[in-house]
């Protein structure tokens, strides 16, 4: 059985022809070196893994610009950026007679319903924004704005000329935007 010491020793030199623990430790993904700064792995996806597109025009489309990196890489958020805090010193909002007893008044109204009072941290977390569930985002066609624009107003000045009952050819309506 070996002891402690020759564990550690072999451990940290390696031994018989095991790798050391530092060779080890280096060897794995996560201890790579970083960015100066960055916590945790980069994350930034290939070309291949993106979902964001541009449409490059002519119904087709390619993987968007990378976004740059953050200024506050490596920096910790102070606890004031994540949660609101107090706007006044606490009992700053001396309550006259009056208002007093309409907030004992509502107080003991939300008691005899179930309600519980907000606690103080309930008070200040951030807030959240919630997005509608019906929302669904719009499909991208492949079409540049500018090429978007044009098909919109062909198909305008074709209602137009139907309205007015105007004959002209299919190619007068046509706005130079192929799909391939």
């Amino acid at each position: 059985m070996k002891s402690f010491n020759q564990f550690i020793t072999e451990a940290n030199y390696g031994h018989q022809g095991h790798q050391s623990l530092d060779d080890y430790k280096m060897s794995k993904r996560s201890d790579t070196p970083l960015k100066v700064g960055r916590l945790g792995k980069k994350r930034k996806k290939s070309d291949a893994e993106k979902k964001r597109v541009k449409a490059v025009g002519g119904g087709k489309t390619a993987p968007a610009k990378t976004y740059k990196d953050r200024k506050d890489i490596g920096t910790n958020k102070p606890r004031s950026k994540v949660e609101q805090q107090p706007q006044k010193e606490r009992g700053s909002a001396a309550l006259s007679a009056k208002e007093a007893q309409k907030k004992a008044y509502l107080e003991r109204k939300r008691k005899e319903k179930g309600e519980k009072t907000p606690t103080r941290t309930q008070l200040l977390t951030k807030k959240t924004k919630t997005v509608d569930p019906k929302y669904k985002s719009q499909k991208a066609t492949g079409y540049t704005a500018p090429e978007r624009q044009k098909i919109t107003r062909s198909g305008e000045r074709l209602l137009k000329d139907i309205k007015k009952k105007k004959e002209k050819p299919a190619s007068h309506y046509d706005p130079g935007v192929r799909k391939n």
